[in-house]
């Protein structure tokens, strides 16, 4: 069995495929202070309450943004399971073309979210991962990457009007009801989920038109579900589209 672990500032999403098939995934906080031998038992801990045992494990492939926590994750994995995992990064082999100024400026996940965006659907796609930041990756007909947009993301921005500001609560992002608030907490509910779909749908409409080409959007991440449900653009929700990345760049890498 692969277990693929996609280390992100907020959370690191762990899964465990079975051939082609995704057979559980968990979702961990971040934490840089932790030590290898505290992901471990974690690690082993989910294994286990999904009736899995460490030593099922064959393979592991990484990808992070976290720079501090790769050599810890691969210390992990060597101490604990005998794997030296495969991590995402210079020199491994993806598929995809970067057309971008500086190739290694782009975060590992945002390539393996355009390796399966365009296995799964084709080309051209754009993927919104709303995550941390709010990134829109854009993947042409042939596979290439060829650039996107970065937006803070919308918990960062729900987070900094309740510390930035005097009197504004800490509000649950939910479902608004309607876009003109009776109160604090729904106008600014309203303001932040409708704020986001707005720049969903103003920045997809653009980076269509520089395409010349009406591409599919595939959007993931915490947040996904919640703005797919407010807008049309959206065409596709995936929460596994990054695990399923990692599952097919590993694969190019076994040949």
């Amino acid at each position: 069995m692969l277990l693929a672990a996609d280390i992100g500032n907020t959370n690191i999403t762990v899964g465990v495929f079975d051939g082609d098939k995704l057979k559980a995934t968990w979702r961990i906080a971040t934490g840089v202070h932790r030590m290898p031998d505290e992901y471990a038992i974690l690690f082993l801990n989910l294994l286990e309450r999904q009736r899995l045992k460490g030593s099922q494990i064959t393979d592991v492939v990484i990808c992070s943004v976290v720079p501090p926590l790769v050599g810890g994750f691969e210390e992990l994995f060597q101490r604990y399971l005998n794997i030296t995992p495969l991590v995402v990064g210079a020199g491994v082999k993806t598929g995809v073309r970067i057309c971008m100024d500086n190739p290694r400026e782009v975060g590992a996940d945002r390539i393996v979210n355009a390796v399966a965006a365009h296995h799964l659907y084709g080309g051209p796609v754009i993927v919104i991962d709303l995550g941390t930041a709010t990134t829109f990756d854009v993947v042409s007909a042939e596979g290439d990457y060829v650039g996107g947009s970065i937006a803070p993301g919308i918990a960062i921005a729900t987070e900094a009007l309740f510390t930035r500001t005097a009197v504004l609560p800490r509000v649950e992002l939910i479902h608004p009801k309607k876009a003109i608030g009776r109160n604090t907490v729904s106008a600014m509910q309203a303001g932040i989920v409708y704020g986001y779909v707005g720049l969903i749908e103003g920045l997809v409409a653009r980076i269509r038109k520089e395409l010349g080409a009406k591409a599919k959007v595939v959007a993931t991440g915490g947040f996904a579900e919640l703005l797919a449900a407010e807008t049309s653009v959206i065409d596709v929700v995936n929460p596994d589209i990054t695990l399923i990345g990692l599952r097919l760049i590993h694969a190019m890498n076994q040949q």
